[in-house]
């Protein structure tokens, strides 16, 4: 809690300090930049469980994949399911993601794309990790339909 204070303050004085707007942060090559105003917006979203941080990655991913995605029941079959491993910095950049288990690669390469998709830093991580580590590591879980749009299992509740 006190780092997450100190965060939140941090980033109040930076925003307090500017005059002009600074360019956008740079990223990887094929990345989305991630701009200054939603590094930001995602320091004020600090999760006070792991839980709670996997629902906010979960609602930022369906939010940039609204073309992707489906809502309501999940279909009694699912043609594709697909785990992602991903690795957030301290400051909530995206280290790296990776399938973990799939049997379908035209569903896991949407998966990748899905997390790839997002334009903005995840919410800060550094609370949540354990001491020394230089990433904060979740899972995923991507449910398909058959026209191949998808659902986040932390956020579809129970079926």
């Amino acid at each position: 809690m006190r780092h997450a204070i100190i965060v939140l303050a941090t980033a109040a004085l930076l925003s307090a300090c500017q005059t002009a707007a600074p360019p956008a942060t740079r990223t990887p090559a094929g990345t989305p930049p991630r701009t200054p105003a939603a590094i930001q917006l995602a320091a004020i979203q600090l999760a006070a469980s792991i839980d709670a941080y996997k629902s906010l990655v979960a609602q930022q991913i369906m939010a940039a994949n609204g073309a992707y995605t489906f809502s309501g029941r999940l279909p009694p079959m699912l043609p594709a399911i697909v785990v992602l491993d991903l690795s957030v910095g301290p400051d909530g950049e995206l280290k790296s993601v990776h399938v973990h288990r799939s049997r379908d690669g035209e569903a896991s390469a949407a998966a990748l794309a899905a997390v790839r998709r997002v334009p903005t830093l995840f919410p800060p991580a550094a609370h949540l990790m354990r001491r020394h580590a230089k990433t904060f590591d979740f899972s995923e879980t991507f449910l398909f339909n058959e026209q191949y749009r998808f659902q986040l299992r932390t956020l579809s509740g129970p079926q």
